[in-house]
């Protein structure tokens, strides 16, 4: 079983990332994940069901309509209540995404498990990804 850092290693190890539940509102988690990959020059994708852009960067309304244009989406972080993280990670794992990171308070230990159980690679229950990649507010 991997460690968290080693989880966190493959996890930051690929090129293109979406983040699920991106916010137009720059003081919500959901756009600060998205801005701290922008921060770190990564290729990143947000996903928002009711907003065709965030952060100038165009917004996909679910994983299904981003995989068909960005088929090769390493990892998603997932800044979403945890009943819809649950539903996330099948369609995550359905399009044959590998990494998932689910910040805190988008966890579930149901939505960890089926992640699990699905062959993903999660990251749940942890670290968050802003203090792990450095954010900073700008």
């Amino acid at each position: 079983m991997a460690t968290e850092k080693e989880k966190i290693q493959a996890y930051l190890s690929g090129r293109q990332y979406a983040v699920a539940g991106a916010s137009r509102d720059r003081a919500k988690y959901g756009n600060k994940v998205l801005r701290v990959y922008l921060q770190n020059k990564r290729e990143v994708h947000p996903i928002n069901p009711n907003a065709p852009e965030v952060e100038g960067l165009r917004a996909y309304p679910d994983i299904d309509s981003l995989v068909k244009d960005v088929p090769d989406i390493h990892g998603v972080s997932i800044v979403t209540p945890p009943a819809v993280t649950e539903k996330l990670v099948e369609r995550i794992a359905a399009a044959g995404i590998k990494h998932v990171w689910m910040q805190p308070g988008a966890e579930s230990d149901k939505a960890i498990a089926r992640a699990q159980a699905l062959g993903l690679y999660v990251i749940g229950g942890g670290p968050c990804v802003l203090a792990t990649m450095g954010y900073h507010e700008k």
